[in-house]
C-alpha cells in the first residue's frame, strides 16, 4: 500500500490466515462481533482493548447496521482507531447458516468482513474497495464454499485482479 492514501490497497494482503474463521458459532449480532474481535491478533491478551473495539463495533451497529444485503456485513467502527492499531486490518468470518444482523434486505448474514484502520483515509478506502468487490456475486458464492482459509484469500485476490484489470 502506498502510504495512507489508499492507492494500491490490496485487501487480500491484509487478510492473514489467523484472521479468518470459516465456522463462526455465534447466534446473535453481538456474539458475531465478539468472535470477529477475537480474530485481531494484536489484541490477544489485552481484554480492555478488545472490549473497547467490541464496544466501538456495537455502537456502530446501533447507529445503523453494517449488513449490506446479499448475506454480507461489513462491521467497522464509526471512526478510525489509531489508538488500537497502527496498520489496517481485515478479518473474515463465515457462518454456516446465517445470523440475524438487521441487514438492509432483512436476510441473515453469513459473510462478515471486519474492517479496521488507523486513519480515516484508509478506513474509507477499505470500505469502498470491499464494497466494490462484494458486488461480484461470483465472489460471494465462492466465499460461501471456500474449503480453506487459503482459498478465501485466493478468491479475494482473484476478485481484486478482476476489479483492477484494465477495461479493454
Amino acid at each position: 500500500m502506498s502510504g495512507a492514501t489508499g492507492i494500491g490497497l490490496q485487501l487480500h494482503a491484509l487478510l492473514g490466515p489467523e484472521r479468518i474463521c470459516l465456522e463462526l458459532r455465534a447466534r446473535t449480532r453481538d456474539e458475531v462481533l465478539q468472535e470477529l474481535v477475537a480474530l485481531v491478533p494484536t489484541l490477544a491478551g489485552e481484554p480492555e482493548r478488545r472490549q473497547r473495539l467490541f464496544q466501538a463495533l456495537r455502537d456502530r451497529e446501533e447507529l445503523h447496521s453494517t449488513g449490506i444485503g446479499d448475506g454480507v456485513a461489513l462491521p467497522h467502527a464509526r471512526q478510525a482507531l489509531p489508538d488500537l492499531l497502527s496498520e489496517p486490518l481485515l478479518a473474515f468470518g463465515r457462518h454456516p447458516t446465517g445470523v440475524p444482523f438487521r441487514a438492509v434486505d432483512g436476510q441473515p448474514v453469513r459473510l462478515f468482513f471486519l474492517l479496521l484502520a488507523p486513519n480515516l483515509t484508509l478506513h474509507l478506502a477499505m470500505l469502498a474497495r470491499i464494497s466494490r468487490l462484494l458486488r461480484q456475486a461470483t465472489l460471494r458464492e465462492a466465499l460461501l464454499v471456500a474449503p480453506t482459509v487459503q482459498a478465501v484469500v485466493d478468491r479475494i485476490r482473484e476478485a481484486e485482479l478482476r476489479l483492477d484489470a484494465p477495461v479493454q
